[in-house]
């Protein structure tokens, strides 16, 4: 279904998995972090586009049977696919990097440090651990630098608004519905509401699901991270007790 029409600038936990929902119901097949759960999605293609980017990469066949991408990995590869893909439109979803800051640290950090812990080495778990946030997340002393990692998110939201045309780029901030993303997209809006997908709870239940269990809360708002966690992974039908300590 490549070329791809729609790139998702925006990093993951700013409203990508609504966006992801949102455009297939507008019709598009969206590529999330997400279609990495299942067979054959290619994530050491991304990991090795990511390591060695002055080589040809196939991003038709890395995105075959999607004609829209959003969240990590594509956010990190904006540049390449606006050459590979000139006619596509880019939406960069945006939120307070604060709270952004926070969310990420909340789930996405704590599952795949759980994960990290745990030994995964699975195609998927050394892609998100490599790519986003260049390889931050498996990187404690980095990703609990909340002034490295915001600037990260500040550095690429402003390399976004800097090298991406006006008339490819929709700027949505987290909680925006359906009329400018429908208008940029010459799409009539929906009756269904606009989607609200994947939030920290959500994200918390499919963890203890997961049998992944986090016992306290990280705090944010540029306070220091202390935490004293506890994760029970089942990982290779083997029980796995981690527990983490630590300040910075």
């Amino acid at each position: 279904m490549a070329p791809l029409k729609i790139i998702g600038a925006g990093m993951g936990r700013t409203g990508t998995s609504s966006l992801r929902d949102a455009l297939n119901i507008l019709g598009y097949k969206t590529h999330h972090m997400h279609a990495f759960n299942e067979e054959g999605r290619r994530p050491d293609m991304f990991v090795e586009a990511y390591e060695h980017p002055e080589r040809d990469i196939d991003w038709d066949y890395m995105y075959e049977g999607y004609d829209a991408a959003v969240d990590w990995p594509t956010c990190s590869f904006v540049e390449p696919l606006m050459k590979k893909y000139p006619e596509a439109k880019v939406i960069l979803t945006l939120r307070d990097v604060d709270d952004w800051y926070r969310s990420m640290a909340n789930t996405i950090y704590r599952k795949h440090t759980a994960l990290r812990l745990a030994h995964d080495n699975s195609p998927k778990g050394r892609m998100i651990r490599r790519v986003p946030l260049d390889g931050a997340l498996e990187k404690p002393e980095v990703f609990e630098d909340e002034k490295i990692i915001k600037q990260k998110f500040n550095q690429h939201v402003q390399w976004v608004k800097e090298n991406v045309p006006e008339d490819r780029l929709l700027i949505m901030n987290l909680g925006e519905g359906w009329e400018r993303l429908c208008q940029f997209l010459n799409s009539p809006i929906p009756h269904a509401a606009y989607p609200h997908s994947n939030t920290t709870a959500d994200m918390h239940v499919l963890m203890e699901k997961s049998n992944i269990q986090i016992d306290n809360i990280l705090v944010g708002k540029g306070e220091q991270f202390k935490k004293e966690a506890i994760y029970n992974i089942t990982s290779n039908d083997n029980n796995v007790k981690t527990v983490i300590s630590s300040t910075g």
